[in-house]
């Protein structure tokens, strides 16, 4: 894995146009990936509204994600949001940067339990339409698990499929909110 500082990734994100941000849920993952998008007008793309969640939270067919996925990363510019081992390499076959929140699991808990409580009975802007928020013993277990089951498998991904992309982690939201700073400057 190609990993990078923060100020590395900031000097990066000014010229970067296919950004991957990756992380567990409740990381802050959604909105840096916004904030960044908005920054450097570069187009935002929600894997869990475009490609995985029809309403009522029906999964989409495996096909058909792998399908609207190829599409998107082929545009020339695109900072998605979402993690999602399996489908990875798709978008690192066309990613410039990788930015990795990756705070302590009491953060990312805390994190979805804030996001629970702010979209009761919503759907989230990030979220597909008719996929109101919800909180289960199931999702708060992969939240709890996600350092022990979901990391390996992503550095494996990112070290087989993205040796050469430059990752960078962010260990708290300072260090997203640093990032962000840090690439204001002089844009």
């Amino acid at each position: 894995m190609n990993t990078i500082e923060i100020a590395d990734a900031a000097a990066r994100l000014k010229s970067a146009r296919r950004i991957m941000v990756i992380g567990c849920s409740g990381s802050g993952k959604s909105t840096l990936a916004q904030a960044i998008s908005r920054r450097f007008d570069i187009p935002y793309i929600s894997m869990d509204r475009e490609f995985f969640w029809l309403p009522g939270w029906k999964m989409r067919a495996r096909d058909e994600i792998l399908r609207l996925m190829e599409q998107a990363v082929e545009r020339p510019a695109w900072v998605i949001d979402g993690t999602s081992p399996r489908t990875m390499p798709v978008r690192l076959a066309r990613a410039d940067l990788v930015l990795w929140p990756r705070p302590p699991r009491r953060v990312s808990l805390a994190g979805i339990i804030k996001r629970r409580f702010r979209y009761a009975g919503k759907t989230r802007p990030d979220m597909a339409e008719g996929c109101p928020e919800r909180l289960n013993w199931e999702f708060l277990r992969y939240v709890w698990a996600f350092e022990q089951k979901e990391v390996p498998r992503v550095e494996q991904v990112l070290m087989q499929f993205g040796s050469k992309i430059p990752v960078c982690v962010l260990k708290s939201y300072a260090e997203n909110n640093e990032l962000l700073a840090l690439s204001a400057r002089d844009h």
